[in-house]
Protein backbone atom coordinates (compact mmCIF):
# COMPACT_ATOMS: atom_id res chain seq x y z
CA UNK A 1 0.00 0.00 0.00
CA UNK A 2 1.28 3.50 -0.89
CA UNK A 3 2.37 5.40 2.48
CA UNK A 4 -0.21 7.16 4.81
CA UNK A 5 -0.24 10.80 4.76
CA UNK A 6 1.04 11.69 7.96
CA UNK A 7 -0.39 14.70 10.22
CA UNK A 8 1.88 17.52 9.87
CA UNK A 9 2.70 18.57 13.26
CA UNK A 10 1.12 22.08 14.11
CA UNK A 11 3.03 25.24 14.51
CA UNK A 12 6.13 25.66 12.44
CA UNK A 13 9.07 22.74 13.65
CA UNK A 14 10.76 22.32 10.73
CA UNK A 15 12.89 19.30 12.76
CA UNK A 16 9.51 17.74 13.71
CA UNK A 17 8.54 17.89 10.27
CA UNK A 18 12.17 16.40 8.98
CA UNK A 19 12.38 13.40 11.70
CA UNK A 20 8.58 12.38 10.52
CA UNK A 21 9.12 12.64 7.27
CA UNK A 22 13.01 11.82 6.66
CA UNK A 23 11.48 8.10 6.01
CA UNK A 24 8.93 8.30 3.38
CA UNK A 25 11.01 11.04 1.66
CA UNK A 26 13.85 8.60 1.35
CA UNK A 27 11.86 5.93 0.01
CA UNK A 28 10.12 8.37 -2.62
CA UNK A 29 13.74 9.27 -3.62
CA UNK A 30 14.94 5.65 -4.08
CA UNK A 31 12.07 4.83 -6.27
CA UNK A 32 13.04 8.17 -8.45
CA UNK A 33 17.04 7.45 -8.73
CA UNK A 34 17.08 3.72 -7.78
CA UNK A 35 20.33 4.90 -6.26
CA UNK A 36 20.90 4.54 -2.48
CA UNK A 37 23.21 6.99 -3.04
CA UNK A 38 21.55 9.31 -4.60
CA UNK A 39 18.37 8.88 -3.16
CA UNK A 40 19.58 10.81 0.73
CA UNK A 41 21.56 13.17 -0.89
CA UNK A 42 18.26 14.30 -3.14
CA UNK A 43 16.16 14.08 0.46
CA UNK A 44 18.67 16.09 2.14
CA UNK A 45 19.35 19.11 -0.83
CA UNK A 46 15.76 19.14 -0.57
CA UNK A 47 15.39 19.65 3.30
CA UNK A 48 18.24 22.06 3.14
CA UNK A 49 16.08 24.12 0.36
CA UNK A 50 12.84 23.90 2.40
CA UNK A 51 14.81 25.21 5.39
CA UNK A 52 15.51 27.95 4.22
CA UNK A 53 12.29 28.59 3.42
CA UNK A 54 10.25 27.05 6.49
CA UNK A 55 8.33 29.99 7.67
CA UNK A 56 7.28 31.55 3.98
CA UNK A 57 5.76 27.72 3.46
CA UNK A 58 2.05 27.43 4.20
CA UNK A 59 1.49 24.90 7.22
CA UNK A 60 -1.39 23.28 5.43
CA UNK A 61 0.49 22.94 1.93
CA UNK A 62 4.49 21.69 3.29
CA UNK A 63 3.51 18.39 2.10
CA UNK A 64 2.89 20.00 -1.54
CA UNK A 65 5.47 21.91 -1.13
CA UNK A 66 8.25 19.28 -0.15
CA UNK A 67 7.43 16.99 -2.19
CA UNK A 68 7.26 19.42 -5.19
CA UNK A 69 10.98 20.31 -4.62
CA UNK A 70 12.03 16.90 -4.17
CA UNK A 71 10.71 16.19 -7.83
CA UNK A 72 11.35 18.94 -9.25
CA UNK A 73 15.06 19.02 -7.98
CA UNK A 74 15.01 15.24 -9.08
CA UNK A 75 14.19 15.79 -12.81
CA UNK A 76 16.32 19.05 -12.94
CA UNK A 77 19.43 17.31 -12.79
CA UNK A 78 18.10 14.70 -15.20
CA UNK A 79 17.22 17.63 -17.54
CA UNK A 80 15.75 16.12 -21.11
CA UNK A 81 15.36 12.94 -20.08
CA UNK A 82 12.10 11.50 -21.00
CA UNK A 83 12.18 8.78 -19.20
CA UNK A 84 12.88 10.19 -15.99
CA UNK A 85 9.53 12.58 -16.18
CA UNK A 86 7.40 9.31 -16.96
CA UNK A 87 9.18 7.68 -14.21
CA UNK A 88 8.02 10.03 -11.60
CA UNK A 89 4.53 10.44 -12.87
CA UNK A 90 4.50 6.44 -12.30
CA UNK A 91 5.84 7.00 -8.66
CA UNK A 92 3.81 9.54 -7.81
CA UNK A 93 0.46 8.17 -9.18
CA UNK A 94 1.14 4.25 -7.77
CA UNK A 95 3.25 4.57 -5.00
CA UNK A 96 2.48 8.40 -3.36
CA UNK A 97 -1.52 8.11 -4.72
CA UNK A 98 -1.87 11.44 -6.22
CA UNK A 99 -4.70 12.46 -8.40
CA UNK A 100 -3.59 13.41 -12.17
CA UNK A 101 -4.65 16.96 -11.38
CA UNK A 102 -1.85 16.98 -7.93
CA UNK A 103 0.86 15.64 -10.26
CA UNK A 104 0.17 18.11 -12.90
CA UNK A 105 0.90 21.16 -9.83
CA UNK A 106 3.68 19.45 -9.02
CA UNK A 107 5.69 18.97 -12.45
CA UNK A 108 3.65 22.26 -13.68
CA UNK A 109 2.26 20.80 -16.66
CA UNK A 110 -1.48 19.60 -17.55
CA UNK A 111 -3.20 16.90 -17.03
CA UNK A 112 -3.47 15.55 -19.81
CA UNK A 113 0.18 15.48 -20.16
CA UNK A 114 0.23 13.56 -16.69
CA UNK A 115 -1.57 10.46 -18.21
CA UNK A 116 0.13 10.22 -21.87
CA UNK A 117 3.19 10.06 -19.06
CA UNK A 118 1.43 7.77 -17.15
CA UNK A 119 0.27 5.73 -20.01
CA UNK A 120 4.45 5.36 -21.51
CA UNK A 121 6.10 4.72 -17.99
CA UNK A 122 3.42 2.31 -17.12
CA UNK A 123 4.06 -0.09 -20.23
CA UNK A 124 7.67 0.96 -19.99
CA UNK A 125 7.53 -0.64 -16.29
CA UNK A 126 5.49 -3.90 -17.59
CA UNK A 127 1.76 -2.66 -17.91
CA UNK A 128 0.26 -4.29 -14.19
CA UNK A 129 -0.26 -0.96 -11.67
CA UNK A 130 -1.00 -3.98 -9.16
CA UNK A 131 2.23 -5.86 -9.59
CA UNK A 132 4.13 -2.50 -9.52
CA UNK A 133 2.89 -1.21 -6.54
CA UNK A 134 3.65 -4.45 -5.26
CA UNK A 135 7.39 -4.24 -6.24
CA UNK A 136 7.49 -0.64 -4.92
CA UNK A 137 6.68 -2.26 -1.95
CA UNK A 138 9.36 -4.81 -1.59
CA UNK A 139 11.51 -1.99 -2.78
CA UNK A 140 10.54 0.17 0.01
CA UNK A 141 10.89 -2.39 2.87
CA UNK A 142 14.47 -2.80 1.53
CA UNK A 143 14.99 0.67 2.75
CA UNK A 144 17.09 1.52 5.57
CA UNK A 145 17.26 4.99 6.04
CA UNK A 146 19.72 7.03 8.17
CA UNK A 147 19.44 9.34 10.96
CA UNK A 148 18.23 12.61 10.01
CA UNK A 149 20.94 14.63 9.69
CA UNK A 150 19.43 17.42 11.34
CA UNK A 151 22.28 19.62 12.04
CA UNK A 152 23.42 19.68 8.37
CA UNK A 153 19.83 20.09 7.49
CA UNK A 154 19.62 23.63 9.30
CA UNK A 155 23.25 25.12 9.02
CA UNK A 156 22.53 24.27 5.57
CA UNK A 157 19.12 26.06 5.67
CA UNK A 158 21.20 28.86 7.29
CA UNK A 159 23.53 29.85 4.96
CA UNK A 160 21.44 29.47 2.25
CA UNK A 161 18.89 32.26 3.95
CA UNK A 162 21.64 34.38 4.67
CA UNK A 163 22.82 34.14 1.12
CA UNK A 164 19.06 35.28 -0.03
CA UNK A 165 19.43 38.07 2.88
CA UNK A 166 22.69 39.10 1.09
CA UNK A 167 21.54 39.21 -1.89
CA UNK A 168 18.17 41.19 -1.07
CA UNK A 169 20.09 43.49 1.24
CA UNK A 170 22.37 44.59 -2.10
CA UNK A 171 19.31 45.50 -4.01
CA UNK A 172 17.90 47.38 -1.42
CA UNK A 173 21.26 49.30 -0.81
CA UNK A 174 21.34 50.04 -4.68
CA UNK A 175 18.07 51.42 -4.71
CA UNK A 176 18.74 53.37 -1.53
CA UNK A 177 21.67 54.88 -2.31
CA UNK A 178 20.51 56.61 -5.79
CA UNK A 179 17.28 57.85 -3.55
CA UNK A 180 19.37 59.55 -1.03
CA UNK A 181 21.47 60.91 -3.28
CA UNK A 182 18.69 62.03 -5.54
CA UNK A 183 16.90 63.29 -1.97
CA UNK A 184 19.87 65.51 -0.75
CA UNK A 185 20.18 67.51 -3.96
CA UNK A 186 16.96 68.67 -3.74
CA UNK A 187 17.25 69.58 -0.56
CA UNK A 188 20.16 71.40 -1.84
CA UNK A 189 18.34 73.08 -4.23
CA UNK A 190 15.85 74.14 -1.86
CA UNK A 191 12.95 72.55 -3.00
CA UNK A 192 12.46 73.89 -6.20
CA UNK A 193 11.27 71.37 -8.03
CA UNK A 194 7.74 69.82 -7.29
CA UNK A 195 8.47 66.54 -6.67
CA UNK A 196 7.97 64.66 -9.87
CA UNK A 197 10.78 62.66 -10.36
CA UNK A 198 12.07 61.59 -14.07
CA UNK A 199 13.97 58.90 -12.98
CA UNK A 200 12.97 55.34 -12.99
CA UNK A 201 13.93 52.45 -10.23
CA UNK A 202 13.21 49.26 -12.76
CA UNK A 203 14.37 46.76 -15.14
CA UNK A 204 17.98 46.88 -13.82
CA UNK A 205 19.62 43.35 -11.68
CA UNK A 206 19.44 45.56 -8.31
CA UNK A 207 15.39 46.09 -8.10
CA UNK A 208 14.12 44.83 -5.02
CA UNK A 209 11.91 41.27 -5.47
CA UNK A 210 8.00 41.67 -5.05
CA UNK A 211 6.37 40.13 -2.10
CA UNK A 212 4.58 37.32 -3.17
CA UNK A 213 2.06 35.84 -0.82
CA UNK A 214 0.49 32.39 -1.27
CA UNK A 215 -3.32 32.19 -0.54
CA UNK A 216 -5.61 29.18 -0.12
CA UNK A 217 -8.73 28.62 -3.15
CA UNK A 218 -10.98 31.75 -2.42
CA UNK A 219 -9.47 33.34 0.49
CA UNK A 220 -10.82 36.61 -0.25
CA UNK A 221 -7.91 39.12 0.26
CA UNK A 222 -7.83 43.01 1.14
CA UNK A 223 -5.50 44.40 -1.48
CA UNK A 224 -6.82 48.25 -0.81
CA UNK A 225 -9.78 50.53 0.14
CA UNK A 226 -12.98 48.58 -0.86
CA UNK A 227 -11.01 46.44 -3.41
CA UNK A 228 -10.91 42.12 -2.63
CA UNK A 229 -9.44 39.50 -4.44
CA UNK A 230 -9.08 35.75 -4.49
CA UNK A 231 -7.70 33.35 -6.87
CA UNK A 232 -9.64 29.94 -8.13
CA UNK A 233 -8.49 27.51 -10.05
CA UNK A 234 -9.68 29.02 -13.28
CA UNK A 235 -7.86 31.85 -12.40
CA UNK A 236 -8.27 35.65 -10.34
CA UNK A 237 -10.95 37.21 -9.22
CA UNK A 238 -12.26 41.04 -8.28
CA UNK A 239 -14.23 42.51 -5.97
CA UNK A 240 -14.49 46.90 -6.34
CA UNK A 241 -16.29 49.86 -5.32
CA UNK A 242 -17.81 49.96 -8.55
CA UNK A 243 -18.47 46.45 -10.40
CA UNK A 244 -17.68 46.18 -13.74
CA UNK A 245 -20.02 45.17 -16.34
CA UNK A 246 -19.27 41.08 -16.62
CA UNK A 247 -18.08 38.60 -14.54
CA UNK A 248 -15.51 40.51 -12.97
CA UNK A 249 -12.76 37.67 -13.22
CA UNK A 250 -9.73 37.10 -15.21
CA UNK A 251 -8.65 33.76 -16.63
CA UNK A 252 -4.75 32.68 -17.38
CA UNK A 253 -3.33 32.16 -20.93
CA UNK A 254 -1.39 29.58 -21.92
CA UNK A 255 2.33 31.84 -23.07
CA UNK A 256 3.68 34.46 -20.95
CA UNK A 257 1.70 37.55 -20.55
CA UNK A 258 -0.16 39.81 -18.14
CA UNK A 259 -3.50 41.79 -18.18
CA UNK A 260 -3.97 45.49 -16.76
CA UNK A 261 -7.08 46.34 -14.77
CA UNK A 262 -7.64 50.23 -13.63
CA UNK A 263 -10.36 50.51 -10.98
CA UNK A 264 -11.59 53.57 -9.31
CA UNK A 265 -11.63 53.88 -5.82
CA UNK A 266 -11.91 56.58 -2.98
CA UNK A 267 -8.23 57.87 -3.28
CA UNK A 268 -7.55 57.56 -7.17
CA UNK A 269 -7.26 54.81 -10.06
CA UNK A 270 -6.47 51.03 -8.01
CA UNK A 271 -4.35 48.68 -11.12
CA UNK A 272 -4.20 45.07 -10.70
CA UNK A 273 -4.01 42.06 -13.06
CA UNK A 274 -3.05 38.80 -14.09
CA UNK A 275 0.12 37.47 -15.19
CA UNK A 276 0.68 34.05 -16.77
CA UNK A 277 2.76 31.58 -18.64
CA UNK A 278 5.41 31.86 -16.61
CA UNK A 279 8.23 29.42 -15.00
CA UNK A 280 7.40 28.95 -11.04
CA UNK A 281 6.80 32.70 -9.31
CA UNK A 282 8.30 35.90 -10.32
CA UNK A 283 11.00 37.73 -9.64
CA UNK A 284 9.44 40.84 -9.40
CA UNK A 285 6.03 42.98 -11.33
CA UNK A 286 6.98 46.80 -11.87
CA UNK A 287 4.34 49.19 -13.02
CA UNK A 288 4.59 52.29 -13.90
CA UNK A 289 3.30 55.28 -11.51
CA UNK A 290 3.14 57.99 -14.57
CA UNK A 291 6.62 59.72 -12.74
CA UNK A 292 8.71 56.74 -12.12
CA UNK A 293 7.83 52.63 -11.70
CA UNK A 294 6.79 51.01 -8.60
CA UNK A 295 7.66 47.52 -7.41
CA UNK A 296 3.61 45.78 -7.42
CA UNK A 297 2.59 42.99 -4.44
CA UNK A 298 1.99 39.59 -5.65
CA UNK A 299 -0.93 37.04 -4.59
CA UNK A 300 -0.17 33.09 -6.18
CA UNK A 301 -2.41 30.27 -5.67
CA UNK A 302 -0.45 26.90 -3.60
CA UNK A 303 -0.15 24.60 -6.21
CA UNK A 304 -0.42 26.80 -9.63
CA UNK A 305 2.95 28.04 -10.01
CA UNK A 306 3.20 30.44 -13.30
CA UNK A 307 0.69 32.57 -12.35
CA UNK A 308 -1.31 34.87 -9.93
CA UNK A 309 -2.70 38.66 -9.00
CA UNK A 310 -0.41 41.14 -9.44
CA UNK A 311 -1.30 44.68 -7.60
CA UNK A 312 -0.02 47.89 -6.86
CA UNK A 313 0.43 48.61 -3.46
CA UNK A 314 -0.93 52.42 -3.48
CA UNK A 315 -3.74 53.84 -5.69
CA UNK A 316 -2.55 55.87 -8.19
CA UNK A 317 -3.43 59.80 -8.21
CA UNK A 318 -5.10 61.63 -10.72
CA UNK A 319 -2.68 63.22 -11.82
CA UNK A 320 -0.31 59.91 -12.51
CA UNK A 321 -3.18 58.58 -14.71
CA UNK A 322 -3.47 62.03 -16.54
CA UNK A 323 0.03 61.38 -17.57
CA UNK A 324 -0.20 57.81 -18.63
CA UNK A 325 -3.19 58.67 -20.85
CA UNK A 326 -0.76 61.11 -22.40
CA UNK A 327 2.08 58.99 -22.69
CA UNK A 328 3.09 58.71 -26.43
CA UNK A 329 4.27 55.90 -28.11
CA UNK A 330 4.36 51.88 -27.07
CA UNK A 331 3.61 52.56 -23.24
CA UNK A 332 3.42 49.35 -21.44
CA UNK A 333 2.56 50.14 -17.54
CA UNK A 334 3.57 46.93 -16.31
CA UNK A 335 6.68 44.49 -16.55
CA UNK A 336 7.24 40.95 -15.29
CA UNK A 337 10.68 39.71 -14.46
CA UNK A 338 11.46 36.30 -13.57
CA UNK A 339 13.54 34.81 -10.77
CA UNK A 340 17.04 35.58 -12.79
CA UNK A 341 15.96 39.47 -13.92
CA UNK A 342 14.74 38.49 -17.38
CA UNK A 343 11.76 40.48 -18.32
CA UNK A 344 8.93 37.27 -18.79
CA UNK A 345 6.36 39.50 -19.75
CA UNK A 346 4.62 43.27 -20.76
CA UNK A 347 1.63 44.18 -20.75
CA UNK A 348 -0.44 45.11 -24.20
CA UNK A 349 0.47 48.74 -25.18
CA UNK A 350 -3.48 49.03 -26.08
CA UNK A 351 -4.23 48.66 -22.55
CA UNK A 352 -6.02 52.00 -21.96
CA UNK A 353 -8.58 50.33 -24.65
CA UNK A 354 -9.71 47.98 -21.42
Amino acid sequence: MPPTRDVLPTGRDFAAYARTHWPRLIVTARLLTDDPGAAEELVRRTLVRMCARWRRVPRDDRDFHVRRCLVRGHLRRLRGRRAARRRAVVVLRVWEGLADAEIAQLLGCSAGAVRARFRHGLKAAGGDPGRLREAYARAARDVVPSEVPLADLRAGGRVRRRRRLAVASAACAALLVPAALLAADRVGAGGAQDGTSGTRAGGGAGSATSPVRVVAPGERVTVGKGVRVWLTADGGHWSVPTDLPGDNSDRPGDGPGVSVRVDSVPDGFFLSGLFHGLNGEPGRVEVSAGDGRTTAKVLVLAGNPGWGIWYASAPLPEKNMRMLFDAGGDERIVTVYDASGRVAARSDSTWRRI
